[in-house]
């Protein structure tokens, strides 16, 4: 099948591919800018960026951290950031996701727009409000990532009601992802939740509303998992895990080597202080969390706010701003390492440039 190119709101795509927003410094400037460069939408992620190049551009830390939420969401960083990448892709379209369950979310929306982001993606949580805060750009295209045709409606009912639009694109993410999940753990296993399952119905809430793409996200590795989404009636798919088997990706060296030797069952469904099941790879970490033994918990950088300052770190056993930006640092003792459940399959690094041939044309072409 030769894959058709992706319209978002005003921003056209090559491929229908989009790297999935990967954060702590998962996807940043490398990676993302060379997704763009080569068809595909290379997406930044806004979680963490005053980590970015050694915490060059925070105002405070506090053992080595930054300090509250207006250093660990950095607005000069994110803008060094899409600075980069724009160098590598040019004007091609670059995203943003940035997580609905951060402290902060307006701002850190309104700072992507302001960096030039030219698509907005939000999943973990109900983006309700989302256009309030680019309502001073009108070109930037608005993708929320939902799990149901409920969550779709009740987005669009709200956006409708409140600003008078519906969605650019939506993104239904299956519960086969990285990180967290849509779906609380039990059903993460039932037949009706699995992405092949969401499809249709979502679909059909689509058609309620207008017509916008609808995106498959959650376990797709191939080109033939491409096609396959595409036959269901998905438009283009997210894909994130997969880009982390990249020489270009953003992630340490050794958040690589974490998934090259990961087997099939070291990747499991992980319990996250945002309230939501996360998927990740069983490292030292989770042994000291499961024996109650893990790092202490601090709360320096207040990053979620389902985690309460703290309160739902304290209950599952470890800080998620300061486990995820381990990984990123390359700790292999303290570092949380998501990954989605294809991540086993990682065999070693290639190109973006090669990758995306594969995903456009088959593996073996």
């Amino acid at each position: 099948m030769k894959l058709k190119p992706l319209k978002i709101g005003k921003h056209t795509i090559e491929y229908p591919i989009i790297q999935g927003g990967m954060g702590v410094g998962i996807s940043w400037d490398q990676l993302a800018g060379n997704v763009s460069k080569e068809g595909g939408l290379g997406v930044i992620s806004a979680v963490g960026t005053g980590y970015y190049q050694n915490k060059a551009f925070i105002e405070k830390s506090i053992n080595d951290r930054p300090y509250e939420t207006i250093n660990f969401y950095s607005k000069r960083a994110l803008e060094e950031i899409f600075k980069n990448a724009r160098k590598i892709c040019l004007d091609k379209p670059l995203g943003c996701n940035v997580l609905y369950a951060i402290n902060d979310y307006g701002r850190v929306v309104r700072d992507a727009c302001e960096a030039g982001a030219d698509i907005i993606i939000t999943g973990a949580g109900l983006p309700t409000n989302m256009p309030e805060f680019t309502k001073d750009f009108p070109d930037v295209a608005l993708v929320p990532i939902v799990s149901s045709a409920k969550a779709l409606k009740i987005i669009c009912k709200r956006w409708t009601q409140r600003y008078k639009r519906v969605p650019d694109a939506v993104i239904v993410e299956g519960p086969l992802s990285g990180g967290h999940q849509g779906f609380t753990y039990e059903q993460c296993f039932m037949e009706e939740y699995q992405l092949e399952n969401l499809i249709a119905p979502i679909k059909e809430e689509i058609k309620k509303w207008g017509d916008f793409p609808l995106i498959a996200a959650g376990g797709i590795w191939d080109h033939d998992d491409i096609v396959k989404m595409i036959e269901l009636g998905a438009d283009g798919v997210q894909m994130g895990t997969r880009f982390i088997g990249t020489y270009e990706c953003d992630a340490h060296e050794n958040f690589k080597k974490v998934l090259i030797n990961a087997k099939k069952e070291d990747i499991l469904l992980l319990k996250s202080p945002v309230g939501y099941p996360a998927r990740g790879v069983k490292t030292k970490l989770i042994e000291l969390v499961e024996k109650r033994e893990g790092p202490a918990i601090k709360c320096i950088s207040n990053c979620v706010a389902p985690c309460q300052r703290g309160k739902e770190a304290k209950e599952v056993g470890y800080c998620i701003a300061d486990r995820l930006s381990d990984a990123y640092e390359g700790d292999l003792e303290t570092g949380l390492y998501f990954t989605g459940s294809n991540g086993y399959r990682i065999e070693g690094l290639i190109s973006v440039k090669e990758l995306m041939h594969k995903l456009v044309n088959g593996e073996n072409s």
